[in-house]
């Protein structure tokens, strides 16, 4: 008989897709997939369940449906996916702790794989050429989601130590991209006008979108365990990303970007979080030596690659004017910025 897989986080592109793939694949013989809302699109062969991983009912899910594999999903970067941040924060860290205790105490369960992400390592000026897996962040994370993804890592962990019977495989994704699905950085990429920071030109290692639904099922195939980076081969610097884009952009202080970054999140087309103004100025490379030799998983697409493929389904498309008039007055409210702090500056000099 093959694997009965349960999948958090289905109301998500990319967990609603994994379960569609999972629900094809020859070594897994049902999925149950779970979320809070239902699903956005169709779900092939997985069977909805509608459920909270932050109640306890998800134990007696896990448990009725015979469950033997868990893939957890549903660790979100975007606040305005789950209602703001103290909801984010409460799904990733509170949600997390409930599905690992409901998988301790479940008899059947004997696969957990965890969909981390490169936040994990934080983005500062500190940091090394390439992050390897016994690496951690060089600045630790004051809050959000970067300091979300170090706890559910940790937690996960003291899992592993709890259920040695359990394969615990943990996956730290690069930023995930593509033409069919919707990420903070797809949508910092898809602004008709893209702000940089003034000054930087940071490296950006990417993740097609089909490579991180291929690694997740490559996990849940394998009996291989432990903790992986996963990303296309190459970087990209953000200059070169957006010439390649054909798109013009902005350079703005550094003073300038948060302001930028929270009217980007106020009219939601685009998440701009302190994480991902950190990532562009100063990038984040992972070294994927591990990915290839112990994990076995070798990603089609290049962080080059990736990119353009994401940047043909832009080139495709039509920008909506609400879309443009958003991001014009999220740049207004940036020069507002610049110049309110030139006339403090003036008026100190004075």
């Amino acid at each position: 008989m093959g694997r009965v897989v349960l999948v958090t986080g289905v109301a998500g592109d990319l967990g609603r897709r994994v379960a569609v793939q999972l629900s094809r694949s020859p070594v897994v013989d049902r999925v149950i997939a779970v979320d809070v809302l239902p699903p956005r699109g169709d779900l092939a062969g997985a069977d909805f369940v509608r459920a909270d991983i932050r109640n306890p009912v998800i134990a007696k899910v896990i448990v009725r449906e015979r469950i033997d594999t868990v893939v957890h999903a549903s660790v979100t970067a975007t606040p305005a996916a789950a209602g703001g941040r103290s909801s984010t924060k409460e799904l990733n860290v509170i949600g997390t702790m409930q599905l690992l205790a409901a998988c301790q105490q479940a008899p059947d369960v004997r696969k957990l794989v965890l969909k981390s992400s490169a936040a994990f390592y934080g983005a500062s000026h500190r940091d090394p050429a390439m992050f390897t897996e016994g690496m951690t962040a060089k600045r630790l994370a004051g809050g959000g989601f970067a300091k979300d993804i170090s706890e559910v890592e940790s937690y996960t962990r003291g899992f592993a130590r709890r259920r040695p019977d359990v394969a615990v495989t943990t996956l730290r994704m690069a930023n995930v991209i593509g033409p069919q699905i919707t990420t903070a950085m797809t949508g910092y990429f898809g602004l008709p006008v893209v702000p940089t920071v003034l000054g930087h030109n940071p490296r950006l290692q990417l993740l097609h979108e089909q490579d991180a639904l291929d690694a997740l099922e490559h996990a849940v195939a394998s009996e291989v365990t432990g903790t992986y980076n996963v990303a296309g081969d190459g970087v990209l610097t953000l200059g070169q990303a957006v010439r390649r884009l054909g798109r013009p952009s902005v350079p703005l202080p550094g003073f300038a970007v948060p302001s930028f970054g929270s009217a980007i999140r106020q009219t939601k087309v685009a998440d701009f979080s302190p994480e991902a103004v950190a990532y562009l100025r100063h990038g984040r490379g992972m070294d994927t030596t591990r990915m290839r030799t112990m994990f076995g998983f070798h990603p089609r697409f290049t962080t080059l690659e990736a990119f353009d493929d994401f940047a043909a389904s832009l080139r495709q498309g039509v920008l909506s004017p609400e879309r443009v008039r958003s991001a014009e007055a999220a740049l207004v409210g940036a020069m507002r910025a610049i110049d309110g702090s030139r006339r403090t500056e003036d008026h100190v000099d004075g």
